[in-house]
């Protein structure tokens, strides 16, 4: 671990680029949400895909805070996006979590950064939660998408699947990691990762 605790200049790099690649693909996934039929695969392919670039933004990690803040730029972005508050909260209590979880393995710990990955994707479900919450006022703020569009999107969403999502976004965030893990084999050595 480098003997510096204080965040520096290349760190706040290193959580821009890879925020910036994980938004990407996150965004690019949740354009399928326009066909209501895959909404829930919001729960599974953002885990699942953004476990590459989130294992390869580990690579980078060794101090206390990077993750957290990466994790908090997803929620950010979300909420500038048009997405409500609940993911900026989430994120921040998820990417705390998944620093707290890599910390516990000095930042070299491969089988706790895949761990790390699905704890830090549990933020997705803040996508979701207004869905459970109060389903009126969210279709209230997106008339334009539709009466039948929103009965056929909750059809999806029925009350009890929220644990079930929930366990689906840290289950393909786990997959995610080791997905991620293996395609960034060399990184990972490099960075003495094991």
């Amino acid at each position: 671990m480098e003997s510096s605790k204080n965040l520096k200049g290349k760190d706040f790099v290193n959580i821009g680029i890879f925020a910036t690649i994980y938004f990407v693909v996150m965004f690019a996934v949740a354009c399928l949400g326009f066909i209501p039929v895959f909404m829930p695969l919001l729960y599974v392919l953002v885990p699942l895909l953004g476990g590459i670039p989130y294992m390869l933004f580990l690579t980078k990690v060794r101090k206390f805070w990077m993750i957290t803040i990466f994790s908090f730029l997803m929620g950010i972005l979300s909420f500038v996006t048009g997405m409500n508050v609940i993911p900026i909260f989430l994120s921040f209590v998820t990417g705390l979590v998944a620093d707290l979880i890599c910390k516990s393995g000095g930042y070299r710990s491969r089988g706790r950064s895949i761990l790390s990955c699905g704890a830090f994707s549990v933020w997705i479900m803040g996508y979701c939660a207004p869905l459970y919450l109060n389903p009126e006022q969210y279709w209230s703020n997106r008339s334009s998408y539709g009466a039948e569009y929103a009965e056929t999107v909750m059809t999806f969403f029925p009350p009890w699947s929220f644990p079930v999502f929930l366990l689906c976004c840290f289950a393909f965030g786990c997959l995610g990691g080791l997905l991620g893990a293996a395609l960034c084999r060399k990184h990972f050595a490099k960075a003495g990762i094991s």
